[in-house]
Formats: structure tokens, C-alpha cells, sequence
């Protein structure tokens, strides 16, 4: 892997942790009283998901278990149906997947 994909694997991580530790303590009823909640979980998902786009094919071929395109396919929605977040899925996406993702790619920038 390039050092530049690194790099952004690197933010993810970092946006991956920071949406962890927003929701830390926090309920899924949450949501609903707190648009700053929901609006930094939705650009910590964008910046996971904009990183995962620009790493390289390459780079992505390297470590296949990755779901690159879910990933991606996430950012997008935010991005272009902002107006229409199904507020569950950005929660399960954020309690359920995320810890998983983060050690995966933890995993990726160990191996180098």
C-alpha cells in the first residue's frame, strides 16, 4: 500500500474513533434531541467514507476482507440524499460497524 493510501486510512481511523467517542455513553433516543449529534456522526461516516474513495485500487486489492465498497457507498449517501438520513442506520452504522471497521483497518496500518 502507498504511503498516500495509508495516509487516508489513517483518517479514517481517526474519523472512526472520533464518531465512537461521540456516542460513547450517549442512547439511540439521542438523535432525536441532538442535531449536533446527528450532524457529526453523518461527517464522521462522509470523511470514513471519502477516504475509503480515495484510496487506490491498489491499495484496496491489498486487503480484500476491507468492505471498500460499502464504505464508500455510505458516504454517499449522506452526501447526496442529506436531506433523507434514515437515523437508525447512521446509529447501528456507528454502535454496530464501526468497531469492527476500526479494528480492520488498525490491522491494515499494522501491516506495514
Amino acid at each position: 500500500m502507498s504511503p498516500d493510501d495509508f495516509w487516508r486510512v489513517g483518517h479514517m481511523i481517526d474519523a472512526a474513533r472520533q464518531a465512537l467517542a461521540f456516542v460513547e455513553g450517549r442512547k439511540r433516543a439521542d438523535l432525536e434531541g441532538d442535531p449536533m449529534l446527528r450532524l457529526a456522526l453523518t461527517k464522521a461516516l462522509e470523511i470514513v467514507g471519502e477516504a475509503a474513495a480515495q484510496v487506490s485500487e491498489a491499495g484496496r486489492s491489498e486487503f480484500p476482507s476491507v468492505p471498500w465498497p460499502q464504505i464508500i457507498g455510505m458516504r454517499n449517501r449522506p452526501v447526496h440524499a442529506y436531506f433523507d438520513i434514515n437515523q437508525n442506520i447512521l446509529w447501528d452504522t456507528v454502535q454496530l460497524a464501526l468497531p469492527g471497521l476500526l479494528e480492520q483497518l488498525q490491522a491494515v496500518l499494522a501491516s506495514e
